[in-house]
């Protein structure tokens, strides 16, 4: 990965994934930092601020991750509170860190993580979901903290859930007045694979605070292993009904829904179908097609399910062709499935055939009508066509009724100058891994001649997506705007190197 241009806060979003507890290690929290870089015992931590380079920060949070999973949690603490002290400011960063120190209990890091956000108008919708997802009703102790963190740590990743949990279970002061630690014990139940004990103590937590949902999904994850798994789907249920305002926390229902399901499955070939579905939520897409491959079986109604989610995966994965392909089979068996429907507009889409991909995209709407994603393709796709007006409508007819529609809310800031800075805003607030909205914040900032806020909005998306050729064409713009002519020439000559076709960069090299 190459060098980010004065973003030091990359902090790698793939630290979401549930804790599970039926050995499945694919599904444990990962290390999120698994890139050959050096050797983590080689690293020294900095003493004092500086300006990080990505790969610092990178080895800094792999020290830290490697000894919290050692259970060496108290050096763990200080690696984590030490990164968030001396890392250049950037919110993007913070916002990552904070909803990971909250997932592994370090709730008074990811405190601290929040506060040095500055741009509420990007965080608030997700400071407040982590809050309602993961805090505790009292706020712990910190040794309490600590305490708990390492119980966790040796539950989840050093196979001592029997012995930690034993332990806990003795410190009944702490178990009376902590609805967290009701929840550790809980987890350390169901990775020992002791489902009564399990439910008695998530009840209590849950007792403690009624409002966290990460209990609640604990919760559902015991019953889906009970004796009546379907039970856990009730509490699913109430979950999605539950009001997220970011994408990720979304997902996190939707993906516990299909574990759920594939845990209650008894039949062999729906249970891969949720396992796929699963792992599609969780972004492993490799897994998520060898799941599904084990999913296909001789009847047809049961296959247009699984054609159509494969469809969708490996137009994900950039495999065009067997997209095309397992859409045409799931098309086939099922003309009316929505995602069938999508897979084989985006198709279209991409071809530039954008009348048939309207057609498919209306067809995926009359079949779809809980979505905004079907509406937002329709009216990209009237853009196309040259129908602005009649796309704007429709982006904003959907801002009255979906309020987690980020694409839409991007596109009306596009259309709207007075709306342009407010709606960018909301866009990354729903959805912070949102390239195309930091994109166009660094476009705003360096045209308000704020170069330093380009940067880092500019930074942000290149961490995201380090070959999009807008990142380059805009860097060019930083440097001329600040007389460094050589260094403009060449960001875009690399803009152009990723999209020969790119207009703005070929009138900047007079081409």
């Amino acid at each position: 990965m190459i060098q980010k241009i004065l973003f030091t806060a990359a902090i790698t979003y793939l630290l979401t994934s549930p804790v599970f507890a039926d050995g499945f290690d694919s599904i444990k929290p990962a290390n999120p930092f698994e890139e050959n870089s050096v050797p983590v015992n080689t690293i020294a931590l900095p003493l004092k601020k500086a300006t990080l380079t990505h790969n610092s920060v990178h080895n800094q949070y792999v020290i830290a991750f490697d000894r919290f999973m050692q259970s060496n949690v108290k050096s763990a603490y200080r690696n984590f509170k030490v990164l968030i002290e001396t890392m250049e400011p950037n919110d993007y960063g913070y916002m990552q860190i904070a909803e990971r120190m909250a997932d592994i209990g370090f709730f008074n890091l990811s405190e601290t993580a929040a506060s040095k956000i500055e741009d509420k108008a990007l965080s608030d919708f997700l400071t407040g979901d982590i809050k309602i997802y993961y805090y505790p009703s009292k706020k712990l102790k910190p040794d309490d903290e600590m305490y708990l963190g390492e119980v966790f740590s040796n539950i989840i990743y050093n196979d001592q859930s029997r012995e930690a949990t034993a332990e806990l279970v003795k410190n009944t002061s702490l178990l009376a007045e902590s609805d967290y630690a009701n929840y550790v014990a809980a987890l350390g139940y169901l990775k020992s694979n002791n489902i009564a004990s399990a439910g008695i103590y998530i009840d209590e937590a849950i007792k403690k605070n009624p409002q966290n949902i990460n209990y609640k999904k604990l919760k559902a994850e015991i019953l889906s292993q009970g004796k009546k798994p379907k039970n856990a789907l009730k509490l699913v249920e109430y979950l999605k009904s539950q009001k997220f305002y970011t994408t990720d926390f979304i997902r996190k229902a939707n993906s516990l829904e299909q574990y759920v399901l594939y845990k209650s499955e008894k039949d062999y070939a729906d249970k891969m179908y949720h396992l796929g579905y699963y792992y599609y939520y969780e972004g492993e897409l490799a897994k998520s097609i060898r799941s599904l491959q084990g999913a296909v079986t001789s009847k047809k109604k049961h296959n247009k399910l699984v054609y159509a989610l494969m469809a969708r995966v490996y137009f994900d994965m950039q495999d065009y062709e067997k997209a095309q392909d397992n859409a045409l089979k799931a098309e086939k068996l099922d003309s009316n499935n929505p995602m069938t429907l999508l897979v084989l507009g985006d198709l279209s889409y991409r071809n530039k055939d954008f009348k048939e991909a309207l057609k498919y995209y209306k067809d995926a709407e009359s079949n779809d009508k809980n979505s905004w994603i079907c509406p937002v393709k329709i009216a990209q796709t009237y853009e196309q066509l040259g129908k602005e007006k009649k796309a704007v409508e429709i982006y904003e007819k959907v801002l009255k009724t979906y309020s987690d529609a980020y694409v839409a809310y991007y596109k009306v800031a596009l259309k709207d100058k007075s709306k342009e800075l407010a709606y960018l805003k909301k866009a990354i607030a729903i959805n912070m891994n949102y390239k195309d909205a930091w994109i166009d914040l660094g476009r705003v900032a360096i045209e308000r001649r704020n170069y330093a806020d380009a940067s880092v909005y500019l930074g942000v998306a290149n961490y995201i997506d380090e070959n999009d050729f807008r990142y380059y064409y805009y860097q060019g713009l930083i440097a001329k705007n600040q007389g460094m002519k050589q260094d403009a020439v060449q960001y875009f000559k690399k803009s152009l190197a990723i999209n020969p076709d790119y207009q703005p960069a070929k009138e900047e090299l007079s081409l």
